[in-house]
């Protein structure tokens, strides 16, 4: 059995580094101003598809990502590490979409790559957290969906099994085929690049969608071509796409610096430690 894998992927801003200029007038991420990452969740995502195609041999990994063309960056990240392509979504209509936006841009950018067995996404992007865009989805690919996803323990007769990591424990879940999973940072780390992978693929660049009847040659020939298609490649309409489509605006964003208002201190005396644990159980800020 071999499996056909999509891992969704966002490229980031670095929040460790988010400044007074990380925003637009408009509300939206000035992405310019901050230093971009692969997102950290999508990397756990895509090692629970590398190790899919560690074990069934024939499988193939598809990055699937929307950004400015720098995003392709992350496609690549992907390539050094196992991937076997992607697809950049690129157009200036997409830029300031919020969740809702994005989870359409991408169906259809799905919908146009076609036979899929497994969606797999982070839990959340960092720049977000909303958590939102994976299951938005599954929904409008009409998909089951299982998320908080920790690890893919197996994967037989058209059938998914996942361990979910909750807040209070673990699940264990069963799914069918296709399905969307979302995977959380709790979820093992993904492998570092591949030296020979790297050569191979360094060079690789976005091949743009070929006009109706024509052809474009991959800068790679037949290795890993990164695509990139345009609003109008996947059939969006452009109402849904971008800040046009996305009914969440964002005022501001401001750093929050937390203080502390007061202090207290312990010497190592056992009945001074039992009381600090007596109060911080009762105050709720430890146990049930």
């Amino acid at each position: 059995m071999s499996l056909k894998i999509i891992v969704l992927a966002k490229q980031v801003p670095d929040t460790r580094n988010v400044g007074k200029d990380a925003m637009k007038a408009d509300g939206t991420v000035n992405r310019a101003a901050l230093p971009a990452i692969f997102n950290p969740e999508d990397l756990n995502a895509l090692e629970q598809a590398l190790r899919l195609k560690d074990q069934f041999p024939g499988s193939t990994i598809t990055l699937l990502t929307m950004g400015p063309p720098r995003a392709a960056d992350i496609i690549r990240e992907g390539l050094f590490r196992g991937a076997d392509g992607g697809y950049l979504l690129t157009d200036r209509v997409f830029a300031g979409a919020d969740t809702l936006a994005t989870g359409y841009a991408l169906h259809k950018a799905i919908k146009k790559i076609g036979d899929f067995d497994l969606i797999l996404s982070g839990r959340q992007a960092i720049d977000g957290d909303t958590a939102q865009v994976g299951p938005q989805v599954a929904e409008k690919l009409n998909i089951p969906q299982i998320t908080y996803a920790e690890e893919i323990q197996s994967i037989q007769s058209g059938k998914i099994t996942v361990k979910r990591r909750l807040e209070r424990g673990v699940e264990i879940v069963e799914g069918i085929l296709p399905v969307l999973v979302t995977v959380t940072g709790s979820a093992p780390n993904c492998r570092p690049r591949h030296a020979k992978l790297i050569q191979k693929y360094k060079h690789a660049k976005t091949t743009p969608q070929p006009p109706e009847g024509g052809a474009v040659k991959s800068p790679l020939g037949d290795l890993g071509v990164l695509n990139e298609w345009s609003a109008g490649d996947v059939d969006a309409d452009v109402q849904q796409c971008g800040l046009s489509g996305s009914p969440t605006k964002v005022k501001k964003i401001e750093n929050v610096v937390f203080q502390a208002k007061e202090s207290k201190t312990l010497d190592s005396s056992d009945p001074e430690i039992e009381a600090l644990m007596v109060e911080l159980i009762t105050n709720h800020t430890i146990g049930g």
